[in-house]
């Protein structure tokens, strides 16, 4: 699980608030505190901006601290990383790979004008794909649409010297036609993910977890065959995790991705440099899971999976850390098939020792929570968390890319053997020094709260990130017999969890426990994230919908259901009250505690479905509070936030690393550099990690 694309939320809108706050607050790595002044004004932190994003540079000063045998990790680690990569292009939408290494092909080799405004837009274009992984956008999962011409497109492939993905016995022309089928087409493969009421939510959906014709109900069908076969049993396995379900001749069958079957020869490049990395493993455990890593993607079995897990999560001693696999399953509106994602880590050893606090009281905050008494775990096992620093980030987690993640994702697996939870520092660092002012006094109602932001949103949104991912995720328990969240909760799932986890953060953002622990110094910081999730909820994160959509992303949707719940409930008090000045919509906090009171309430609630899998209940919560968008306050927010020229999402450049080698071909050192062009970088990797067929 993942605080997601994550510069999201309160989160997003608390970093966009705080690029101005002093030094004093940050709480920078120690690195940055104390580098050379002048150094850290001529980095870039943001060198481009196109459509609705922008592109960031994250700088890793933990790298700098390793020793030679943990650099090699780093670097044995991010090739892996990059080595799937293809295969999130493929997962996300079967025409992806022919479609970019068509635009690749044209970028490289077109010969005619590069000056025109067709050519501008072809680029803009270009770097969208770049940044979504395929013809979807990242975030709302509709298709977007070129801003050139087709009779452009058209002679920019005719004008094209060099390689593009031409089947055999292709003409350029007839290469050309098939892409504008796909891209220019309004009515075709419209949405990546269609989470719709309404909808057949495999089918309609355009992502290629499942084949052409297969449907929710068949796909419903063979899975829960598959589990009843197995049994109800403690452990259960993740079926379908790893694979693309496709009839063939009237019959559902499995593509396993593996390294003899689909995806292997990107799965061949990940076990190559997976199996260098254990060979520098920093101890035995950690070696183990790597071993088991490679072992699942050689066979498949799901069963290795939950072992690696296993191991990996009971590996805390290590400084490096990875994430690798098929893992989260927001793509999937089903919510059984998981994307390809790789984050390369290393542990801020600072900003970590002050998050094992929660940790050590995971208990407390279990015990005294507003869920029922049933709901609660006696006890909550092997919670951690950790500051790291990414050190490189593939497949679903790039260009953009999580601030927080809570792994693993299988429920008895968390319950038992605990779970690891980590914040990317630099991640926030960077997206703060790559943000502005503006959306704080635009969308705040008075100085003083703008004045309160500024002092303590950093904190406010590094609390609420830690909370989420520590004590939010390992709340709670299922009754015996419900069955697992997606397996209940069907595609409201995902939102319910989140929503879960947000309230019990903010639950106790306005209890004196954390100012008593000394993870802040008062409650005018949790007011500061209350004011925050408020105004996000439902003012500023509306900016990232299209005219005319209603809500489909599962942490967007999890966000309006909190903020309308709490405003719908309270209304009779006033307790968060709708304020129009100068033609504007503002929210007002009237009463903390009892909006606390109130998110206490919607927690009870929300863990109550989840514990005895009460879809109905759930399906309304969602559909009613957090799928339709106000019309009217979206044209307002749109407007508002199109005066201000800021891009609603970032994603990122990585860094590189060049190793030095000596005769022998040893590596002799590793050293890190920051490239700061996107699409340098993006060119790069299509030539240096393109291992799948354009057509499977």
């Amino acid at each position: 699980m993942k605080i997601n694309h994550w510069i999201t939320g309160a989160l997003f809108t608390g970093l966009v608030m705080s690029a101005c706050q002093s030094p004093q607050e940050a709480q920078l790595p120690q690195e940055i505190k104390e580098g050379d002044s002048q150094e850290k004004e001529e980095f870039v932190w943001s060198p481009d901006r196109f459509a609705d994003l922008k592109i960031v540079r994250y700088q890793v000063p933990s790298f700098e601290q390793l020793d030679l045998r943990q650099k090699k990790l780093v670097y044995y680690l991010s090739q892996a990383a990059l080595s799937g990569r293809d295969i999130i292009w493929d997962q996300n939408y079967r025409h992806n790979l022919r479609v970019r290494r068509t635009l690749e092909g044209i970028v490289t080799g077109y010969k005619g004008n590069k000056e025109s405004e067709d050519w501008n837009q072809f680029m803009v274009y270009t770097k969208r794909v770049w940044f979504s992984s395929g013809i979807h956008h990242h975030y709302s999962k509709m298709k977007f649409a070129p801003d050139f011409s087709k009779d452009f497109f058209k002679n920019a492939v005719l004008n094209t010297e060099g390689e593009l993905p031409l089947l055999k016995g292709e003409s350029k022309e007839v290469l050309a036609t098939a892409i504008m089928d796909i891209i220019f087409d309004p009515n075709t493969d419209v949405k990546g993910v269609n989470l719709a009421s309404n909808a057949d939510i495999v089918l309609e959906s355009a992502n290629n977890y499942y084949g052409p014709n297969v449907t929710q109900a068949q796909a419903e069908s063979f899975y829960g065959s598959m589990k009843k076969a197995n049994g109800d049993v403690a452990t259960p396995i993740s079926y379908g995790l790893n694979s693309r379900l496709v009839e063939k001749n009237g019959k559902l069958s499995e593509e396993v991705w593996k390294l003899d079957g689909l995806y292997g020869d990107a799965i061949a490049q990940i076990i190559h440099w997976l199996d260098l990395a254990k060979g520098v493993a920093e101890n035995e455990q950690q070696a183990k899971a790597l071993g088991l890593l490679v072992d699942y993607y050689t066979s498949g079995d799901l069963k290795t999976w939950d072992d690696y897990n296993i191991a990996w999560v009971t590996d805390t001693l290590s400084d490096i850390d990875y994430i690798n696999g098929f893992i989260e399953v927001y793509g999937d509106a089903k919510g059984y098939k998981a994307s390809y994602e790789s984050v390369v880590q290393i542990k801020d050893f600072d900003a970590s020792a002050a998050m094992q606090v929660l940790s050590k009281n995971a208990q407390w905050f279990e015990d005294n929570s507003s869920i029922m008494e049933e709901h609660k775990k006696a006890n909550v096992t092997g919670v951690s968390y950790k500051v790291i620093e990414a050190a490189m980030e593939a497949g679903d987690a790039s260009p953009s890319t999580p601030i927080g993640v809570n792994l693993p994702n299988a429920e008895w697996i968390r319950e038992h053997h605990g779970s690891k939870s980590v914040s990317l520092g630099n991640i926030v660092y960077a997206y703060s020094q790559a943000g502005g002012k503006g959306m704080l006094t635009e969308f705040c109602l008075n100085k003083a709260e703008v004045a309160r932001s500024e002092k303590h949103s950093k904190r406010a949104a590094k609390l609420h990130t830690a909370m989420h991912e520590v004590i939010g995720h390992a709340s709670g328990k299922i009754n015996k017999g419900v069955g697992t969240p997606k397996e209940s909760l069907g595609s409201y799932a995902s939102a319910l969890e989140e929503g879960r986890a947000d309230l019990v953060a903010l639950f106790y953002l306005m209890d004196q426990k954390l100012v008593d622990l000394g993870l802040m110094e008062s409650l005018e910081i949790g007011k500061t994230e209350y004011d925050g999730y408020i105004r996000n909820g439902m003012l500023t994160q509306l900016q990232r919908i299209e005219p005319g959509e209603n809500i489909e992303e599962a942490h967007m949707r999890n966000r309006q259901m909190i903020a309308k719940w709490v405003i719908e409930k309270g209304a009779e008090d006033k307790v968060v009250e709708k304020i129009t000045k100068d033609g504007k919509s503002y929210y007002r906090i009237n009463d903390y505690m009892k909006l606390k009171a109130l998110f206490g309430e919607l927690l009870m609630e929300i863990q109550r479905i989840k514990s005895e899998g009460d879809y109905e209940a759930g399906k309304n919560l969602i559909e009613n509070y957090g799928v339709k968008v106000d019309v009217a306050m979206h044209k307002e927010v749109l407007s508002r936030v199109e005066k201000l020229n800021i891009a609603p999402y970032g994603g990122f450049i990585n860094p590189k690393y060049q190793v030095s080698l000596d005769a022998n071909g040893d590596i002799t050192d590793v050293n890190i550099i920051y490239p700061d062009d996107f699409e340098a970088q993006m060119m790069e990797y299509a030539k240096d990690y393109s291992f799948l067929p354009h057509v499977n």
